[in-house]
C-alpha cells in the first residue's frame, strides 16, 4: 500500500473516525495467481514474478488498501513449516500442509522455533530483504507484519480433529501447545519487522480456529494467549484481528485482547457485532466474501456496500469482505467497493 493509505487505515483503526470510510481488502495468494493469470509455482518461487504480480494488483486496484500488502505468504503453510510439518505443494494451488505432532508428548523434543532458519520462515524473510528497496522505490511501504495465529498454527500442527479432542482430553498439554505456538508467533512477528524495517507500524493476525471455540474453551485456550500477542507489541501500533468463522460466543470478550480491528464474518450483522464491542473496535467487513464477492453482479456487491456504509454512517468501519478476496472473485465486483466507498465518501464532505 501506499504511505497516504496506510495513514487512512491507521486513522480509521485508532480514532475510529476517518475523513473518508477507507476500503481495505486481504489480498494474497489464493486469488491474485488465477486473477492475474499466472501459476502458483511461478508467484511462489520466482521474486520477479512475485514482485510484478504484486505490483499489477496495487496498479489495477488504485483505491483499495491492500492488507497486508506485498505479503510474501505460502498459504496456511509458513508457520506449520517451522514446526517441522511436511509441505505439499501441488500444481495451481496454495500449498496444503501435513500434521507432525503426532503425540502432544513430542512438544517436549521440539527447540524453540527460529525464524531465521526454520521452515519456509527464512524463505519468506529473504522475499522481503530482497525486494523491500524495490517496494519502496515503487512508491510503497510494507507498513504491518502478518501472521497465523498460536491456535491455527497449532491445529495445522496436530491435525485440527485431534487439536478439538486435545481440549477435551488433555488440557494441559493443549496448553502447552499453545503456549509454545504463541512464542513462534510473537518471534514470527518480531523476526518480521526486523527484516522490514521502520515502515513497520502494525500486526495482523489471522486465527479462523478460535472461532470453533465455546466461549469457556475461548477464556481458557484462546483469549490469554491472543492476548499476549498483541501485548507483545507497541500500544501504538495498529493492531489488526482475522477471524471469519463463528466469534458471536464470545464477541464481548474481544476488545479486552487490545486490538484496534477486527475482521469478521459476514454471518454476523453489523449491528450484532457494534452493540457488542461499541466503539473500542474498528469493524472491517462484512461483504459476504462467497455469495457477493464471487458468484454477485457488481451491481448487487456495490448496492450490499452503500448499505453496509449507510448503516455504519461512516464511523468505525473500513469497508472489506467479510473474510479474504477468494478465488475466483471478479476484478469488477473489487472495483465495485471502491465505486461504493467513493460515492458514499462524496456524500459525506
Amino acid at each position: 500500500m501506499r504511505i497516504e493509505q496506510w495513514e487512512l487505515f491507521k486513522k480509521a483503526a485508532k480514532s475510529r473516525r476517518a475523513e473518508r470510510v477507507p476500503v481495505s481488502l486481504i489480498i494474497d495468494s489464493p486469488w491474485m495467481p488465477g486473477h492475474l493469470g499466472i501459476r502458483h509455482a511461478d508467484y511462489y518461487f520466482d521474486p520477479e514474478v512475485w514482485f510484478q504480480a504484486n505490483l499489477r494488483i496495487m496498479e489495477e486496484f488504485p483505491e483499495i488498501i491492500v492488507l497486508p500488502s506485498w505479503w510474501p505468504e505460502y498459504g496456511m503453510a509458513i508457520e506449520p513449516s517451522a514446526l517441522g510439518c511436511k509441505i505439499r505443494f501441488l500444481p495451481d494451488q496454495t500449498p496444503a500442509q501435513v500434521p507432525a505432532l503426532h503425540h502432544l508428548e513430542d512438544l517436549d523434543d521440539l527447540p524453540p522455533v527460529d525464524p531465521y532458519t526454520d521452515g519456509l520462515m527464512p524463505a519468506a524473510l529473504h522475499r522481503y530483504r530482497t525486494q523491500r528497496n524495490r517496494i519502496l522505490e515503487a512508491g510503497y511501504i510494507i507498513p504491518v507484519a502478518a501472521a497465523r495465529g498460536p491456535l491455527c498454527t497449532a491445529a495445522f500442527t496436530r491435525g485440527l480433529s485431534q487439536f478439538m479432542l486435545d481440549l477435551l482430553d488433555n488440557p494441559a498439554g493443549v496448553h502447552k501447545l499453545i503456549a509454545y505456538t504463541t512464542d513462534a508467533t510473537i518471534n514470527w512477528l518480531r523476526a518480521q519487522a526486523e527484516v522490514i524495517g521502520d515502515s513497520v507500524q502494525g500486526i495482523f493476525l489471522l486465527d479462523d480456529v478460535v472461532g470453533f471455540l465455546s466461549r469457556n474453551h475461548y477464556l481458557e485456550f484462546a483469549h490469554p494467549y491472543l492476548k499476549r500477542v498483541f501485548d507483545s507489541f507497541p500500544e501504538g501500533w495498529v493492531k489488526v484481528y482475522h477471524n471469519d468463522a463463528n466469534i458471536e460466543p464470545f464477541l464481548q470478550d474481544l476488545a479486552g485482547l487490545g486490538l484496534d480491528v477486527l475482521n469478521w464474518t459476514h454471518k454476523l450483522d453489523l449491528e450484532k457485532v457494534r452493540s457488542t464491542t461499541g466503539d473500542k473496535i474498528c469493524l472491517m467487513g462484512n461483504i459476504a466474501p462467497l455469495e457477493l464477492g464471487v458468484r454477485g453482479a457488481p451491481q448487487d456487491v456495490k448496492m450490499k456496500a452503500l448499505n453496509l456504509l449507510e448503516r455504519a454512517g461512516g464511523d468505525g468501519l473500513i469497508l472489506s469482505l467479510g473474510g479474504g478476496v477468494s478465488p475466483g472473485m471478479p476484478g469488477a465486483n473489487v472495483l465495485a467497493m471502491a465505486e461504493a466507498a467513493k460515492e458514499f465518501n462524496s456524500k459525506q464532505n
